[in-house]
């Protein structure tokens, strides 16, 4: 119509614009949860109903399921309780088709098996002098009726007849009974017997009383040394963390004189290397003149100090506890490994066990045995080194003097060294290796 109306000219209508109109958003007050906010107002912005109503339109409505099957049967019939000893009957609904069962809830009456004693047990094991067998038989009679609920059993005791007892003294009696009867019942086979401190439970709940029974002065006054402790731990440990930085600058202080003093070293000690290779360079042709007129070094020194060292010092077990009497005869581990395999050769030789039965007596004598075989070797060792110093020096006697001979006396030549050739090979190991 509006393409016909422009074709012959015709007026177009005037058609009116088309606004948006303002959605009005209500605003939740302040202080209001959005969730009591959400349940006040819909969609719709409806007035939320006075009653409760559900005439809502949803998606789905939910019909009723109306068979054609007939409805079951239901039935009052009695019931009987097991837990119960009057035999009293009750009712309730059940089905017609059910069978009958026991009352289900009667799983839950648990009974405690309070142990019971005759008057010759009681004579035997139970006399004491603070209870009487008519205050125990109350008592466990009090406690199979209340199931050993020791305050009830308290409150329903009979003081007038039986005096005044105390939930401690309940406790304390019931399971001294108990325990005895259970050591008797089962010769002491009983795995543990639980025995009940009351000195203990009266000192807990007068502590518990008191500290129930505090001012609020008190509680004030208990705070304040509360918070005057944590202060002094905090100086405390605000004090040994002070000492620690102390320790680490002193530490550091240290390693750098340390460090200063031993680069001052390694310099005096180049200075000093550097001296002594032009020394050396400069005392270099006199050294074949010096060496005729300085004395020649002895081994002899070193020697006569090895043999009045030598010898095994065996470690004395006293005072170690408890140890193995053939530990007496072990080795120490100052003793080199050359130096016992020279040791286990030399009693190979002489055929001596290397473990004997260690008894007092033998253990005392292997050892000085091996201390002086060790011994033996080094003034084996301690006599050739003396005779090759004699050689050597009648060698140097004769280059210096030419023409003479200097005459050895016969009590200092070892006549040994001049047989050592026809020795066995056996104390010849022996000797090198305790030189070794």
């Amino acid at each position: 119509m509006a393409d016909v109306r422009d074709i012959l000219e015709l007026e177009r209508p005037v058609t009116p614009e088309l606004t948006k109109e303002a959605k009005i958003v209500a605003k939740r007050p302040e202080g209001m949860h959005r969730e009591v906010f959400a349940l006040l107002y819909n969609d719709n912005k409806d007035a939320p109903p006075l009653l409760p109503t559900d005439t809502v339109s949803g998606y789905k409505k939910t019909k009723a399921r109306l068979g054609m099957k007939k409805v079951r049967r239901w039935e009052w019939a009695p019931f009987v309780n097991p837990a119960r000893t009057d035999g009293a009957v009750f009712h309730h609904w059940k089905r017609a088709s059910d069978e009958q069962k026991e009352y289900p809830f009667a799983k839950f009456n648990k009974q405690l098996d309070i142990p019971t004693y005759t008057l010759n047990e009681y004579n035997a094991h139970l006399k004491t002098t603070k209870w009487t067998k008519q205050q125990t038989d109350h008592l466990f009679d009090l406690a199979k009726r209340f199931d050993v609920r020791f305050i009830i059993m308290c409150d329903r005791w009979e003081r007038a007849n039986y005096g005044i007892k105390s939930v401690e003294d309940l406790k304390e009696r019931y399971y001294e009974v108990v325990g005895i009867l259970n050591k008797v019942r089962n010769n002491g086979m009983e795995k543990k017997i639980y025995v009940f401190d009351a000195e203990h439970e009266r000192r807990r709940k007068e502590q518990l009383k008191k500290l129930f029974d505090r001012t609020p002065k008190q509680v004030e006054e208990e705070q304040q040394l509360l918070n005057e402790l944590k202060k002094i731990e905090a100086r405390k440990k605000e004090r040994e963390r002070k000492t620690q930085d102390l320790q680490k600058l002193i530490s550091q202080a240290d390693q750098q004189q340390t460090e200063h003093h031993q680069k001052e070293q390694q310099q005096h000690q180049t200075q000093n290397q550097h001296q002594t290779t032009t020394q050396k360079k400069q005392d270099k042709k006199l050294n074949k003149k010096k060496i005729q007129q300085q004395p020649r070094t002895s081994k002899v020194d070193s020697v006569v100090s090895a043999v009045e060292s030598a010898g095994i010092k065996f470690t004395d077990l006293r005072g170690t506890g408890v140890s193995l009497r053939s530990q007496k005869m072990k080795l120490p581990a100052n003793v080199g490994q050359k130096k016992a395999k020279a040791l286990e050769q030399a009693l190979q030789e002489f055929k001596v066990d290397p473990n004997p039965p260690p008894i007092e007596e033998i253990c005392v004598a292997f050892n000085e045995l091996r201390s002086d075989m060790v011994l033996l070797c080094e003034l084996r060792t301690a006599l050739a080194t003396c005779d090759f110093e004699l050689h050597s020096l009648k060698h140097q006697y004769e280059v210096l003097c030419p023409g003479k001979t200097l005459n050895i006396p016969a009590s200092l030549v070892n006549p040994a060294a001049e047989d050592s050739t026809g020795d066995g090979e056996g104390s010849a190991a022996m000797d090198c290796g305790m030189a070794v």
